[in-house]
């Protein structure tokens, strides 16, 4: 029990001293209505979530918005 209770502790200080993701310095959105509400990030990608109901997905390395979508 105790040495499950020590590899539980390492795993936990290892997953804390992981390096932080680096987020994007700033994102331009597409016009100057949309209000971001939410935003995510993924290996190559990042998204933001803008309160008229669109997800902007753009490019992590670029910036470069790559689609929007819809949400219905």
């Amino acid at each position: 029990m105790i040495a499950g209770f020590v590899v539980l502790v390492g795993a936990f200080l290892w997953r804390l001293n992981a390096p932080a993701p680096i987020l994007p310095p700033a994102v331009t959105l597409p016009d100057g209505s949309a209000r971001p509400v939410a935003f995510t990030m993924a290996g190559d990608w990042f998204a933001v979530v803008t309160a008229d109901d669109r997800i902007l997905i753009y490019d992590r390395l670029t910036g470069r918005l790559r689609q929007t979508l819809a949400v219905e």
